[in-house]
């Protein structure tokens, strides 16, 4: 017995296709923004670790210079640092842009880490 196929469910699993491949290329841009903010956090977490050996200008640069490898907005690279009580502190603020179809979302950053020596 022959029995004949309706194109249906291949229009249907061809649409749902297209909505996943939409789904990965608008989450690997905003998963590149978080991914950033995650490395750039670590990285000033590491300097504070280090920070008896390192003077406040060395890791300014450091932080800021790390910051800019990772194509990051301007404000990151204004990095601070307050030393007191044996304790640093280390922390920038910058504003991440991202345009989807449709809207334009814009995330604000606030890396920090806090360390003793």
């Amino acid at each position: 017995m022959v029995r004949t196929r309706r194109g249906a469910s291949k229009i249907g699993c061809l649409f749902a296709a297209l909505i996943l491949a939409a789904l990965v290329y608008f989450g690997a841009g905003i998963g590149q923004v978080f991914w950033s903010f995650y490395k750039y956090q670590d990285r000033m977490k590491q300097e504070a670790r280090f920070a008896a050996h390192r003077s406040d200008a060395v890791i300014i640069r450091r932080v800021a210079a790390f910051a800019d490898s990772l194509g990051l907005p301007e404000g990151a690279r204004n990095v601070r640092v307050r030393r007191g009580n044996r304790m640093i502190y280390i922390w920038a603020e910058y504003y991440e842009h991202l345009e989807l179809p449709g809207f334009v979302k814009e995330w604000h950053f606030n890396p920090s880490a806090t360390g003793t020596f």
